[in-house]
């Protein structure tokens, strides 16, 4: 509970009076005397009455807060939060109102303050933006209400238990550049070429016919049945693509407003839509994180969903890649053959651990290994060099530039395929090396 300025005035007023009829009596001025009681008066009435209408504020009650929040929000975009608010009191009453908003969140437009009228409910709105994805909970609104002779004003605190989800921006990618994205995949006409020979998914099982392999032979329905049975095979009509997605200390790169972290992950929603809508099925494996997390592949548009609720509250860690354990992981989930797609920042103490991993996942699947490169390194490379100072900082670059590309050059070695690429180039960079080999049915 705090005073006015109304109570904060007519104490001023009243002390400044009190102060000048003191000091005209210590210089001698004939006053009559009543002045004096009077004026004492005046001041011991507005301490009774402050005191009263203090005790009357302390048990009045509240205005009611109703808070609307959007279910979700998307990581950097500004979205709408609504207050109403309403009381029962007999009288207007003007409130100052400020939300409080969990960490992570910035907002515009707050404290603000609004006019109440009996019977009547007022409402009032405030952006929030951002700068993090996750859970978030608002818990409080604070409300400062007036006395009724207006000379106090007390800080009350609302319960008020609301939630919101933080995504990745995908709202960003459904607009221009997914429109792109699909003008761009009608004209190259993608299809799936067929392959040669038995296919790998299974089909039905049938009697046997002449010209069928004793390969083909299920024995277990061949007792059944007391007559051969041949398993039925089929050319495979979709690939499987599976992210690898670092949640290490690399990730924590920030080039701008968004980390290393978040453009991959936007990358990943944005070829996850361009390879759902071509039929394919896409899962996530996350690594280096405190919780890793696994999403089978799954074809159809609902996958998309649920790649989001998985990602959406992932952030990274301060741990380093193990990509022997990764690989060893992903290798004991995934059996059938899939499009394996590693999102890392490779470093030149990466090699012999990487390059291990690697061989081991690409035995069984096809392998690209997208790595991200921090925008200053270009900066840096292209900035004139005029000092001492910048031609040490030019020099580091170039030597940790030529270090990384020896990395991808000796992946490419291996019969691997390497994407190096700034983090805001990732998602473009992905969809147009999946397409080429769409196209050229190299899946």
């Amino acid at each position: 509970m705090k005073p006015t300025r109304l109570l904060l005035t007519w104490l001023g007023v009243l002390l400044g009076l009190n102060i000048l009829l003191g000091a005209s009596a210590a210089l001698q001025f004939t006053l009559p005397g009543t002045l004096h009681s009077v004026a004492w008066g005046l001041l011991l009435a507005l301490l009774l009455l402050a005191m009263l209408d203090a005790a009357r504020l302390r048990y009045r009650p509240c205005a009611r807060v109703h808070r609307t929040i959007p279910g979700s929000l998307a990581l950097g975009r500004w979205g709408e939060v609504r207050l109403s608010l309403e009381h029962d009191y007999p009288q207007p009453l003007t409130l100052l109102v400020f939300d409080h908003v969990p960490d992570g969140l910035v907002m515009e437009n707050m404290p603000q303050s609004i006019e109440l009228r009996p019977g009547e409910r007022g409402e009032l709105g405030y952006r929030v933006r951002p700068l993090r994805r996750g859970y978030f909970s608002f818990i409080q609104c604070e409300i400062h209400l007036p006395s009724a002779l207006g000379l106090w004003s007390a800080r009350r605190l609302v319960e008020t238990h609301d939630a919101t989800r933080v995504y990745p921006d995908f709202a960003r990618l459904y607009g221009a550049q997914l429109l792109g994205v699909d003008n761009w995949l009608s004209q190259l006409g993608v299809r799936q070429h067929q392959r040669r020979g038995t296919g790998l998914e299974f089909h039905q099982l049938r009697e046997f016919r002449e010209g069928d392999s004793l390969r083909q032979i299920d024995w277990k329905a061949t007792a059944r049945q007391r007559t051969p049975i041949s398993r039925e095979y089929q050319d495979e009509r979709d690939q499987q693509i599976v992210f690898m997605l670092d949640c290490g200390r690399r990730m924590r790169s920030q080039d701008g407003e968004l980390s290393h972290f978040d453009h991959a992950l936007n990358a990943c929603l944005l070829l996850s839509y361009v390879a759902l809508r071509q039929g394919d099925a896409v899962g996530l494996c996350t690594f280096a994180g405190d919780s890793p997390r696994y999403l089978a592949p799954v074809k159809g548009s609902g996958q998309l969903n649920l790649l989001l609720n998985a990602v959406y509250d992932l952030d990274t860690t301060r741990k380093t890649a193990d990509y022997q354990a990764a690989a060893s992981q992903l290798l004991a989930r995934q059996k059938r053959r899939a499009l394996v797609i590693v999102i890392t920042n490779l470093r030149d103490e990466d090699d012999e651990a990487l390059m291990t991993a690697v061989k081991r996942i690409g035995r069984q699947h096809r392998v690209l290994v997208a790595s991200l490169r921090e925008e200053v390194l270009d900066q840096v490379r292209q900035a004139p060099v005029q000092t001492l100072s910048e031609a040490l900082l030019y020099s580091g670059t170039i030597d940790y530039l030529n270090t990384r590309n020896h990395l991808h050059d000796r992946l490419g070695a291996q019969g691997l395929s390497v994407l190096d690429a700034l983090p805001s180039e990732l998602g473009a960079m992905l969809v147009s090396r999946y397409m080429g080999w769409k196209k050229a049915g190299a899946l």
